[in-house]
């Protein structure tokens, strides 16, 4: 960043920071898609996170910092800490030494200080091959991160800043691909999404204690991204199908509540959901439908944009609301703490398309460019 715009960033924290909100996008600069494939880029310029503060209007980027990221996870391959302290950013993959026009799997996990301008690493963690979905619990002391090529969900102890392995957690098959962990409010569970067996996995939390219940969930087909209400009821679980086949896939509603935990419906919502976001009070269901506008265009199922669609939450029941029209291979999104704003990361254009929400319609306002293909996005859990 440039001083001034360090000096202005600077500026927006002292003043703004009892009603900041920071939201954070790791940008993968590795894979471009060019007519529906996935390509690796030569000599690609580093991975990216950039910081924006969610709290103004419209939301300001206040920060970048190198780091690795990859577009082969759920969009929740960033978490950030309750007290916006620090943020962890998984890589899924790396390229390859051997072969730079293919990536193979990486390991890392990155520590972010959200506290210091311009944002630092603070430190490069290891966890299993295919670190995915990350997130950390309510009290801000552990974080998990699924394994997506072991079958594993490895365990992190957080003091402050400071985060240290804790152990691994073996989900029992190798290749149930485990995609991403959630904490319900409470902090004594956790639910992993297994897109590889179509399962929602069960784990118990002690401390830093966490253990394989042996309890799945059938859902339906690829799970893959997963939202906790705040009264830690119902889970909604975004199911990406058989990807670019056409037809429709689901967003599937589990009763945790209930002993055992059972899934009780689910609703058609389009063609891969891969975005999936609870407004803060959770009555609002934000889904990203890909919609076919990842493929080539010669394709049957491909459209040129892919769409936001806001969906009502009373009890179980999801009805839609609102939808709006969004670029191509878009993946994250979050809401802003006063539910006033919605940001949708889009890969090919490279940018946050930024909406206004007003309980009934979405209303497009100007996007913000970061530098490489948001692929994971993440703002705190303070509910």
């Amino acid at each position: 960043m440039a001083a001034a715009d360090i000096a202005l960033a600077v500026g927006y924290l002292l003043a703004a920071d009892a009603h900041a909100q920071l939201a954070v996008s790791s940008n993968d600069n590795k894979v471009l898609n060019i007519e529906g494939v996935n390509t690796v880029v030569r000599n690609p310029a580093p991975d990216t996170v950039t910081i924006i503060d969610l709290g103004v209007s419209p939301p300001k980027v206040i920060g970048e910092v190198i780091a690795p990221g990859s577009w082969a996870s759920p969009p929740q391959s960033v978490a950030v800490a309750p007290d916006e302290s620090i943020a962890l950013v998984t890589a899924s993959t790396k390229i390859d030494p051997a072969n730079p026009l293919r990536t193979i799997p990486d390991d890392t996990v990155t520590v972010i200080d959200l506290k210091s301008m311009p944002p630092a690493v603070l430190a490069t963690l290891h966890a299993g091959s295919g670190p995915a979905g990350v997130s950390i619990n309510p009290a801000g002391t552990l974080a998990l991160v699924a394994n997506r090529n072991e079958g594993t969900v490895s365990v992190f102890a957080i003091a402050g800043r400071q985060v240290t392995p804790a152990g691994k957690v073996d989900l029992g098959e190798p290749t149930c691909t485990p995609s991403l962990p959630v904490f319900t409010p409470d902090g004594k569970r956790a639910f992993v999404t297994r897109n590889g067996d179509h399962k929602l996995s069960i784990l118990s939390v002690e401390g830093a204690r966490v253990e394989y219940t042996r309890r799945d969930v059938s859902v339906n087909l690829r799970p893959y991204g997963i939202q906790i209400t705040p009264k830690g009821d119902l889970a909604f679980v975004a199911n990406i199908g058989n990807g670019p086949t056409g037809g429709t896939d689901m967003v599937t509603v589990v009763d945790i509540a209930a002993e055992p935990p059972r899934a009780i419906d689910s609703v058609n919502v389009g063609l891969i959901p891969e975005g999936i976001a609870l407004s803060p009070d959770g009555a609002y269901l934000a889904v990203m439908v890909m919609n076919g506008s990842n493929l080539a265009r010669a394709s049957p199922f491909f459209r040129d944009y892919g769409l936001l669609k806001i969906m009502r939450v009373a009890g179980p029941k999801l009805t839609p609301i609102a939808e709006a029209r969004i670029g191509h291979w878009c993946e994250g999104i979050v809401w802003s703490r006063n539910q006033r704003t919605v940001l949708v990361q889009c890969m090919n254009e490279k940018d946050i398309q930024v909406f206004g929400f007003d309980g009934r319609s979405l209303t497009s306002q100007p996007a913000i460019t970061v530098n490489g293909g948001p692929a994971g996005i993440r703002t705190a859990e303070r509910r």
